[in-house]
């Protein structure tokens, strides 16, 4: 039965070699897994992964394959902790929604935070005005209110936080995404500037037929250098939020964008662009690259390409220290005008359909910022766009 696991990996682009699956089958001669599916699963997937960037591809592939496998029945089964604090989220209709009011600006949203966090003397669940879960009060989790600080909740509901105060994890995209990016790649060759660089490898034929003419015949191979694309892009890619919905589209515009540029430069932000830009999502804690350093390294020729659905807290827009996740000294709107003032031809792609861009007040102050150059991203938006750079 294993074979065909092996089998199914191997067409999902899963990179497994004989010699790994015969280490997996050595090790579950030992024993090494007993009769726990999870325990397998750790086994497989430690023993055939040999790059984070296909665990994504694997775990699919495991669920489909051992679909059909359950784990031993368990007499005592335990209840998820997380269905236990899902009990206490608070569920409110429409009607009652709207008689919530918001705190009334980022400058009293954090004064009252500060306020909260030296008279709060334990856990607080329900209610409007303390830190806790299940309420209506702007700080906590599993709650609701128009605007306040998310903490200890693992995921967004209501996309109404303007600042979260937990851990989150990113991931870079896969840039060997195949499926769908055909059309992105025909869009974006209207980017196209070709100019020959390197040494002499390609063949003339036109030259090498006139230089042969003119010595009677014997052979004369010309050779000139190879024509690339020679245009310059930095891109500037969203994670994370609200943009894990267009994970799939964006990672296809990035396996097609890698495939099409031969000088491209990515970094990640999240939400707005400030101090500093990620090469490495899942480095970001650890390493960084200052956004003036970056607007050194990268000089004014490069064509500036963002890539993000702009829905946000304004504040993260408009306010110093209002990024979601640290204390900014400078806005995002300073950080924007700096890239935008480096790179002339600079242009946003908005996953979001751009029928649904009027309902969010962030994508309408961003699109002021980009002076009117965001387009949808779609084939037709991405033509359009192209078309936007090469003026």
């Amino acid at each position: 039965m294993f074979f065909g696991f092996l089998f199914e990996l191997r067409e999902a682009k899963v990179p497994v070699s004989l010699k790994e699956f015969l280490v997996l089958m050595d090790a579950m001669r030992l024993n090494v897994a007993a009769y726990s599916v999870e325990d397998f699963y750790y086994l497989a997937r430690t023993a055939l992964v040999k790059d984070e960037r296909h665990l994504d591809k694997f775990d699919l592939v495991f669920g489909h394959y051992f679909k059909g496998l359950e784990a031993p029945a368990d007499a005592t089964p335990a209840i998820p902790a997380e269905w236990l604090k899902a009990l206490g989220e608070k569920l409110l209709t429409d009607e009652e929604k709207k008689q919530i009011e918001a705190m009334g600006g980022w400058a009293k949203l954090m004064e009252t935070l500060q306020e909260r966090l030296n008279e709060q003397k334990g856990r607080h669940e329900g209610g409007k005005k303390w830190i806790g879960t299940a309420g209506t009060s702007p700080y906590g989790a599993h709650g609701y209110n128009p605007e306040g600080v998310r903490i200890g909740q693992e995921e967004g509901r209501n996309s109404r936080a303007v600042k979260v105060w937990d851990k989150r994890e990113f991931r870079n995209l896969d840039d060997r995404i195949e499926l769908g990016t055909r059309n992105i790649k025909v869009a974006l060759r209207r980017l196209r500037q070709f100019a020959r660089e390197g040494a002499d490898l390609e063949l003339d034929l036109d030259d090498t037929i006139r230089s042969t003419a003119r010595n009677a015949g014997w052979l004369d191979l010309k050779l000139v250098r190879e024509r690339r694309n020679a245009v310059k892009v930095l891109l500037l890619l969203d994670i994370g939020g609200s943009m894990d919905g267009h994970i799939r589209t964006c990672a296809e515009l990035f396996s097609a964008a890698s495939t099409e540029f031969k000088h491209l430069s990515s970094f990640y932000f999240h939400n707005c662009p400030y101090e500093a830009l990620w090469p490495d999502a899942n480095r970001r804690r650890v390493e960084h690259m200052s956004t003036l350093e970056i607007l050194r390294t990268y000089d004014p020729s490069y064509k500036l390409i963002f890539v993000g659905d702009a829905s946000m807290s304004p504040y993260e827009i408009d306010e110093p220290g209002a990024s979601v996740e640290h204390f900014n000294d400078e806005s995002g709107a300073v950080w924007m005008g700096r890239l935008l003032a480096a790179y002339p031809k600079a242009i946003w792609l908005n996953p979001v359909p751009e029928r649904y861009w009027g309902g969010t007040m962030s994508i309408g102050m961003m699109r002021t910022l980009m002076g009117e150059r965001m387009f949808p991203l779609t084939l037709e938006g991405l033509d359009r766009a192209m078309r936007r750079l090469t003026r």
